[in-house]
C-alpha cells in the first residue's frame, strides 16, 4: 500500500529595504509498504537508501524429489550490517521447504548466484522463493513458479506467516 503526503516548507526571505518576503516550496514524499521505506521525489533532496534483496532469476538442476536450486539475488549489501542472509522456498502454502543460508555478504559482488538443495518437492508443485534481509526481513521481489513450468516475478503481495524468519536453519554469524 502507498501513502502519499505532501509537505509544504514556508520560507521565510528577509530583505533590507523591501521587508519580508514569504516563499512556499512542495515537496512530496511516497512512503511505501510499512517497512519505513522512504522514496523522496525531490529531486533537491538526497534519496535515502531503499534495502532490499530481491530475487532475479532461478534455475533448477536434479530429478523430482531431489533438485538443486540456483537463484541470484541483488540486493542493498554494504557488509555484515546489511546483507542477504538467505535465500528460501516456500510451497503454495507458505510452508517452509528449504533455506539456503548465506555466510557472508557480497557487497562488491551484485548480483549474486548460490545454489542449494536437495529440494524435495514434485516437478509441479508451485513454490515462491524470496530472500531476507539480515536487519529488514523480507523485503524485495519473490519468484513463484514450479520445476516444469519455470520460474517469473510475482507481482502480487503475499503474506506468510512471519515465524518462518525464526525456523532453522540460521546464519550464526557473518564471516566478512
Amino acid at each position: 500500500m502507498k501513502y502519499f503526503l505532501t509537505i509544504t516548507i514556508g520560507i521565510i526571505l528577509m530583505g533590507c529595504s523591501s521587508g519580508t518576503v514569504t516563499s512556499q516550496e512542495q515537496s512530496e514524499l511516497i512512503i511505501d509498504n510499512g517497512e519505513g521505506t522512504i522514496n523522496n521525489q525531490d529531486t533537491k533532496k538526497p534519496q535515502r537508501n531503499i534495502v532490499r534483496a530481491d530475487v532475479t532469476y532461478v534455475s533448477t538442476t536434479g530429478t523430482e524429489n531431489n533438485y538443486v536450486f540456483s537463484v541470484s539475488l541483488k540486493s542493498t549489501e554494504t557488509g555484515c550490517n546489511q546483507y542477504a542472509d538467505w535465500w528460501e522456498i516456500l510451497d503454495a502454502d507458505g510452508i517452509l521447504i528449504y533455506r539456503r543460508v548465506l555466510g557472508h555478504s557480497h557487497p562488491n559482488e551484485q548480483p549474486f548466484t548460490r545454489s542449494g538443495g536437495s529440494v524435495d518437492i514434485q516437478k509441479d508443485a508451485k513454490v515462491y522463493i524470496r530472500a531476507h534481509m539480515n536487519h529488514k526481513g523480507y523485503v524485495g521481489d519473490i519468484f513463484e513458479g514450479s520445476v516444469e513450468g519455470g520460474f517469473s516475478l510475482n507481482k502480487d503481495t503475499i503474506s506468510f506467516n512471519r515465524d518462518i524468519a525464526l525456523q532453522e536453519p540460521l546464519p550464526s554469524t557473518c564471516a566478512f
